[in-house]
């Protein structure tokens, strides 16, 4: 069994089996994982990783668990948690900071600003963690992390760093290369734009004043349900279908912000994913769009 070899390896290494996924998801939903890891730095990571692989398991990566929706019945899976454990920012040079894959994209942007840089204003109210936000080139308010990453640190299967320079076809919307590598993101570079500290931080509040009065920040959810479709907006449709304060179960089309399913209490992840398929089914019918899913349903 991996947490028993796991254990042995690194007898200070954290590890909980049958861990209710909903204390780690932002959406509050989700049963138990057979086995949760959270190693507290990159020596633990890499033993981990050269484990896992010599077992043949390929593990789930979580970090804050802001875009992820877990099942009910849990998972009968390893799961690398990062969150509070990858941790550290660093400046490089004049203009780059260096962050680590576990610390929150919040945090990373209120560092920026106090060294007087610009360009990730609109991360400020992102509730994830840099390699989550990585890993789907996060965005907000025009902003995306696709215009200020330029290099990322990933761990391979056996424990080894390689330094990936980011281009062109690095980031899509929503997505990355790095969806699909089988590698873990440990760190990645920014790099940003002189300003002032002031005027960044009174861009981040404003951001941070629009974000409160339109979205459902008060009710667990995964943020945006759904990826914008290729022409319109999702949340327009969703309102225009007449969806807002449509429920099933626990869950419900948010009545502030229609991009929204929020769990109202006690949701499931079947109420969430029958509600998103009523938006789906409706959104086409009216528009002849199916949305995609933002959200990773795991």
């Amino acid at each position: 069994m991996f947490a028993e070899r796991a254990a042995s390896a690194l007898p200070g290494l954290s590890i909980k089996t049958e861990e209710p996924l909903r204390e780690h998801t932002s959406f509050r939903i989700g049963g138990g994982a057979a086995v949760m890891v959270f190693p507290k730095n990159e020596t633990e990571l890499s033993v981990c990783r050269k484990l896992l692989s010599e077992m043949e398991i390929e593990p789930l990566i979580l970090g804050a668990g802001t875009n992820v929706l877990a099942p009910d019945e849990g998972l009968q899976r390893v799961v690398l948690c990062l969150k509070g454990a990858l941790c550290g920012i660093r400046a490089v040079g004049d203009t780059q900071i260096e962050a680590w894959a576990g610390e929150q994209l919040s945090r990373t942007a209120l560092f920026a600003r106090d060294h007087g840089l610009s360009g990730l204003e609109f991360a400020h109210g992102i509730p994830g963690t840099v390699g989550g936000g990585v890993y789907m080139n996060a965005g907000a308010y025009g902003g995306e992390l696709k215009q200020v990453v330029t290099e990322v640190t990933v761990m391979d299967k056996m424990g080894e760093l390689r330094t990936v320079p980011c281009g062109g076809e690095t980031f899509g919307y929503r997505t990355s290369i790095f969806e699909d590598c089988g590698d873990i993101i440990v760190k990645a570079t920014f790099s940003l734009q002189p300003g002032d500290p002031k005027a960044i931080g009174e861009t981040m509040r404003e951001l941070m004043e629009r974000r409160k009065a339109s979205q459902p920040l008060e009710l667990p959810s995964a943020g945006s349900t759904f990826k914008r479709p290729k022409t319109g907006y999702a949340a327009a449709m969703i309102d225009e279908a007449g969806l807002k304060g449509t429920r099933v179960g626990g869950a419900a089309v948010s009545e502030k912000h229609a991009g929204f399913v929020v769990n109202l209490g006690g949701a499931t992840a079947a109420d969430v994913k029958a509600l998103m398929k009523q938006i789906q089914d409706t959104v086409e019918k009216n528009n002849g769009i199916r949305l995609e899913p933002e959200v990773r349903i795991w």
